[in-house]
């Protein structure tokens, strides 16, 4: 795989400050039963990092520290880590809001088939990849059968009350572009999975999320094997708004990768970027190490690739920024 860092330093991006720390978002680990080509996790079956329960056990205390009201979790299937339910019962315990990026297949997996009830016994916000309404652009993104599977998953989690009225239960979609383009209007496109879903499948959702591919692992690497790399990041470039500035997710966020170190973002992550916290010279910092750390006002590692999060309407891990 090509690696895309070169190309991202240095930038001419704004620099960054964070506001107040309000989301802890955690990646469990890099194994997942996809291997999507936009991915910019490098995500797959044959990853084998996953993080410990040591290590979760030291989020669970930096959670209650920090006084951390929202739990991300993230991977590859982040479902796929053995701890995964400890965490989910640790953290629902403590009352948070715990989000899970589901990628729906996971939940017809063998071995898995509980794993929607027990989501939605504890009351856990899914986020669920769903590139496309229509089975042709899904599978020529993430493989044969995975529409099959994700629209089955989809009409499992319905049954259990996910995306209806019980605002206790939502069930929103994910969508990202099948190429190097900007995705549509997040309004406009929202409409039409809402139309086509319901009429081809009967599934229903609460909200769809538009975001933009980032220039970085396994897409970015495609990007320069194509030779698109540049014009990509031109149209990132162009399409700039600064209005986004002030919602971008590395504001209010902060990631940590399988092993508890910490980054801005998960795109950071990727990229071996690690946090910076002033009168602290490590190169990467241990989240067991930053217990009593403030984090407000500490400056955000930027670098080119943050015009993905800033073009357009806006790319974060909650949808778009603007309308």
């Amino acid at each position: 795989m090509l690696d895309t860092l070169h190309k991202l330093m240095p930038t001419s991006f704004p620099a960054l400050t964070r506001a107040k720390l309000e989301t802890l978002q955690v990646n469990l680990g890099y194994r997942c039963n996809q291997q999507c080509q936009h991915c910019h996790v490098n995500a797959g079956p044959k990853r084998k990092e996953e993080m410990s329960r040591e290590t979760i056990d030291d989020v669970l205390t930096f959670i209650d520290k920090q006084g951390i009201k929202i739990l991300d979790i993230t991977g590859g299937a982040p479902e796929m880590n053995p701890q995964f339910n400890y965490l989910v019962g640790e953290a629902s315990a403590r009352g948070l809001h715990i989000m899970d990026r589901c990628n729906l297949t996971i939940l017809q997996e063998p071995g898995y088939e509980a794993l929607a009830e027990f989501l939605a016994q504890h009351n856990v916000e899914i986020i669920a990849s769903l590139p496309c309404y229509l089975e042709e652009n899904v599978d020529g993104q993430r493989g044969k059968g995975v529409y099959q599977a994700s629209i089955e998953a989809l009409k499992k989690l319905n049954t259990l009350g996910y995306g209806k009225a019980d605002e206790r239960l939502p069930l929103n979609l994910v969508y990202n572009p099948t190429g190097p383009f900007l995705p549509p209007s997040q309004e406009s496109l929202s409409k039409d999975y809402r139309q086509r879903l319901d009429e081809m499948h009967g599934v229903v959702f609460n909200q769809l999320y538009t975001l933009a591919n980032m220039p970085i692992a396994r897409f970015g690497s495609s990007l320069l094997s194509r030779g698109q790399f540049d014009d990509y990041m031109s149209i990132l470039r162009g399409a700039y708004q600064q209005d986004n500035l002030n919602s971008v997710m590395c504001r209010s966020l902060i990631s940590v990768d399988w092993q508890g170190y910490l980054y801005d973002c998960d795109f950071n992550q990727m990229l071996n970027l690690p946090i910076q916290i002033e009168a602290r010279t490590n190169s990467s910092l241990h989240i067991r190490d930053c217990l009593d750390v403030n984090f407000e006002n500490q400056s955000i590692v930027v670098m080119e690739h943050c015009y993905g999060c800033t073009a357009g309407q806006g790319s974060s891990c909650g949808g778009a920024l603007s309308g």
